[in-house]
């Protein structure tokens, strides 16, 4: 019974499962010169990173509906008997987007064609949601405090950080909601794990109404930024599949691989040799704590069997030693000497004082030091491609054709970090995966 138990875990876990919540879709109309609807016209899209291909028939009334694909750049052809192909290059879809592109297809043999390179903007007509998206290429381009995405939802229209008090953890607020009513999902995966509270922040943490955040308060565990294909952050009126917090839904999609290798190394660094001194530990005379940050790392994506199977991985390492100056006050020589024996020992824990006597037992003290603290993150995404749509899926309840391309799984991902106040290491909880629109 074990062995038949493990056999269905190792089974749910390699079957690739469509990411439909984090895909767009693609519909519209095909009508002729008079505006009549073109029924059963052949519609073909191409992703152009990959080279899978959907292939889909108009209706009746000259509808067509390409549902679940992923992010990324799209070539579409429409055929259909008596008309001239129509072939669009350069359609880019984004996360989490509702498209529509319509055609008027022109009389004349099917073996002429007309072809337009690049498109207008696709406007999204399905439905009255608000939402900013944030693509990889700004990402890249914006020097970013600790290389994490977060700091940019302040440009979205109605955020506004949130301090964080004794019954808030701060992160941000949407629209008047609270800040931990907002929704994170990573490649269809949610990323509400929440984050270690005490006392009055118990509640948010344990009931996972927070992102999972590293121990330096950035997203850099859930995915690095060369990772980083694009982000929405819808705020307001989105579908009925977001409904499970009020407040915004961010959604984010990582890279895939694609028929070429591409890969990428960085190194980011910060030392004291290139900083002025504190001003405390100038006034005191003392020399600067040593400060280091290096932030390190790299990815690489490509094809494993070209047009069929693609991997992607990342890595990211943080090495810090954050310099602190103490002004305090530790108690005096005089105090120590004429304290009794017992006390003696514990009034000698301290260190002794460098700067003037302020009475009442105590003395001015005065020191620099350096506290380490390290961060290991790594994720590996598999995608496989399928021309005859995708494998069962676990739920048989929404099984649907999904996108040629789908991950397999979504995206493995771990972080690891290790602080002087925990002294061991710590990792996010497990990830469980749902099914689509669950």
């Amino acid at each position: 019974m074990r062995c038949v138990t493990i056999a269905r875990l190792l089974f749910f876990a390699l079957v690739p499962i469509p990411l439909i919540a984090q895909s767009a879709d693609l519909s519209g109309t095909i009508s002729d010169p008079s505006g009549l609807a073109v029924p059963n016209a052949k519609v073909t899209v191409k992703a152009q990173a990959t080279g899978a291909t959907r292939e889909i028939v108009s209706n009746h009334e000259g509808l067509y509906s390409v549902a679940a694909l992923p992010p990324g750049s799209y070539d579409l052809a429409v055929e259909a008997a008596g008309f001239r192909s129509i072939r669009q290059t350069g359609i880019v879809l984004e996360v989490d987007q509702r498209a529509t592109l319509d055609f008027t297809l022109s009389i004349g043999d099917t073996t002429e064609s007309i072809t337009v390179e690049g498109s207008a903007p696709l406007l999204n007509a399905s439905d009255a949601s608000v939402s900013t998206v944030i693509g990889n290429r700004f990402v890249e381009n914006m020097p970013l405090n600790g290389r994490s995405f977060s700091s940019l939802m302040e440009l979205a229209p109605g955020v506004v950080l949130t301090p964080a008090n004794g019954y808030e953890q701060g992160q941000f607020s949407v629209n008047g909601q609270r800040p931990d009513a907002n929704y994170f999902t990573v490649d269809g995966v949610s990323a509400n794990l929440g984050n270690a509270g005490s006392g009055g922040l118990m509640y948010q943490g344990g009931a996972g109404q927070l992102p999972s955040t590293n121990a330096f308060g950035g997203v850099s565990n859930l995915v690095s930024l060369d990772a980083l294909e694009e982000f929405r952050i819808q705020t307001s009126t989105f579908a009925p599949e977001y409904g499970r917090t009020p407040g915004a839904q961010i959604s984010v999609v990582t890279k895939s691989g694609t028929n070429v290798f591409h890969g990428a190394a960085f190194e980011y660094f910060r030392n004291d040799r290139l900083d002025a001194n504190d001003w405390f530990a100038n006034a005191k005379g003392l020399p600067r704590p040593e400060l280091r940050q290096n932030d390190f790392g790299g990815v690489l994506g490509g094809p494993i069997k070209k047009d069929k199977l693609f991997f992607f991985g990342s890595y990211e390492g943080l090495r810090i030693r954050q310099p602190h100056i103490a002004n305090t006050y530790v108690p005096s020589l005089a105090s120590r000497q004429t304290a009794p024996a017992a006390v003696q020992p514990l009034l000698n824990a301290f260190p002794l004082p460098n700067g003037p006597d302020l009475g009442n037992g105590t003395a001015a003290f005065a020191a620099g030091c350096s506290d380490p603290s390290t961060l290991d993150s790594s994720s590996i995404r598999a995608t496989t491609c399928r021309r005859n749509g995708l494998p069962y899926s676990r739920d048989t309840a929404t099984r649907r054709l999904g996108p040629t391309c789908e991950a397999a799984p979504p995206r493995l991902s771990t972080a690891t970090f290790k602080t002087p106040n925990t002294g061991r290491a710590s990792s996010p909880p497990a990830v469980t995966r749902r099914s689509p629109r669950g």
